[in-house]
């Protein structure tokens, strides 16, 4: 299996205390952030991992160089100017072989068993699965809605704060899906995934209550820190 990890964006949030380096490249008790991602995907079998990088890219493949010493193979694709998620996938998508792929941001840790995307996909005969988390307030976010496996809404707004699911940040897209992709800045999340619904196209999704962080502001970086140091991250 392959994956697609977003590791272009500028870190602006976190530069405070991480400003020599790429955001998922922050150390955690050593290791930069991107090393926890890459050993959960390589344990459920993910084998080629490519980056798709911006800003100080070059640090990750000086540090991941052919991706041998990490039991993976590697690609790089770089943007020469940001294109968004979305445009960033596309751009990426040059060095996918396989007929699906994982797509994450490279800056966020999700504790999941990625068969179930690929079960989910196989049974209700996909071209996205995405994965969802649970909230206390979805007022906060834009909400993801699922009936019966399958996607039904997408950041859609909330003005009562109320339980409810959003978009994880996980998903498991079909290739054929990146030449619906204009060329670009274009975002997954605000234009593509709600185009996509409104065209009818075979969107689903599940819930996973399992870990998750995201390391773009200083107190989760350390709360990841602390975490690892206590063993509720396993290595």
């Amino acid at each position: 299996m392959e994956a697609v990890l977003l590791a272009g964006g500028l870190g602006t949030r976190l530069r405070s205390i991480v400003s020599d380096r790429p955001k998922p490249m922050a150390l955690i008790e050593g290791r930069p952030f991107m090393e926890y991602v890459i050993h959960q995907l390589s344990l459920q079998g993910v084998d080629h991992i490519i980056f798709a990088l911006g800003y100080k890219g070059s640090i990750v493949e000086e540090h991941f160089g052919d991706g041998s010493s990490f039991g993976i193979q590697v690609s790089y694709a770089y943007e020469e100017t940001l294109l968004g998620t979305a445009g960033a996938i596309k751009n990426a998508g040059r060095f996918v072989r396989d007929e699906s792929f994982y797509v994450l941001n490279a800056d966020t840790f999700y504790q999941i068993d990625y068969s179930r995307l690929t079960r989910l996909m196989e049974e209700k005969e996909l071209e996205m699965a995405l994965v969802l988390r649970k909230v206390p307030d979805v007022s906060r976010y834009g909400e993801a809605s699922l009936t019966q496996g399958r996607l039904t809404g997408f950041n859609e707004k909330s003005l009562r704060p109320r339980p409810g699911t959003i978009n994880g940040g996980i998903y498991l897209m079909k290739k054929a899906l990146l030449e619906t992709i204009p060329e670009g800045k274009v975002s997954l999340e605000n234009q593509m995934i709600p185009e996509w619904l409104r065209e009818g196209r075979r969107l689903g999704g599940l819930v996973n209550d399992g870990y998750f962080i995201d390391i773009g502001i200083p107190e989760a970086y350390f709360q990841f820190q602390e975490d690892v140091r206590k063993g509720v991250v396993v290595w």
